[in-house]
């Protein structure tokens, strides 16, 4: 597995050093920090209004009582690349491995889950990242995406491949039938000289 990176506003946003020459362990004091912090209602959001926290809160719970185990994590600035979201949610994940986990930026989104699939996700992700500066209502929209009913692409690639097992077999078929409903073939005859 890759390292992961821990962006610095994942830091700054926890009240942490992030300067690393300064502060070393930054990357493991965020991350202990963070974890520290989603274990009582599951969501770390420290830079958020009082009511923005409790909505945000709400949704977390409505969530799990749903059955999904979601935890989420409020990042203040974006990081300088969209993928530290996702690292930081693959670490939050190693840690509470049946959590499906959102982080939030600004404008980013990151994801990561053991139950839902990398497309599910990645919708979800582009969900969210469509109401900016509500975390509620990102969550929400996340959330809601990982109850819509998805295509049964399984069932769609099953139905095709019988069905083109039997385009072949019945073509097969046809080709030995004819074959065999075929006259004789007779050699032509060549005329005399």
């Amino acid at each position: 597995m890759l390292p992961a990176y821990i962006p610095d506003e994942l830091c700054t946003t926890l009240g942490i050093e992030a300067d690393r020459d300064l502060n070393p362990d930054a990357p493991e004091a965020c991350l202990d920090a963070l974890n520290a912090d989603l274990q009582d209602d599951h969501v770390s959001a420290a830079g958020l209004e009082p009511e923005q926290l409790d909505e945000l809160q709400q949704v977390v719970a409505d969530a799990r009582a749903d059955g999904i185990d979601l935890k989420v994590v409020v990042i203040d600035q974006n990081p300088w690349m969209d993928t530290a979201l996702r690292d930081v949610a693959t670490e939050v994940g190693i840690n509470h491995p049946d959590a499906t986990v959102l982080v939030l930026s600004p404008s980013f989104a990151g994801t990561y889950s053991t139950t839902y699939d990398r497309v599910t996700l990645e919708a979800g992700e582009d969900y969210a990242k469509a109401v900016p500066g509500n975390p509620a209502a990102a969550t929400q929209a996340f959330v809601d995406q990982l109850q819509a009913p998805q295509f049964p692409w399984t069932g769609l690639t099953i139905a095709l491949v019988i069905l083109v097992a039997l385009a072949m077999a019945a073509t097969r078929a046809l080709q030995v039938r004819a074959r065999r409903t075929a006259p004789p073939s007779t050699p032509e005859s060549t005329p005399a000289p």
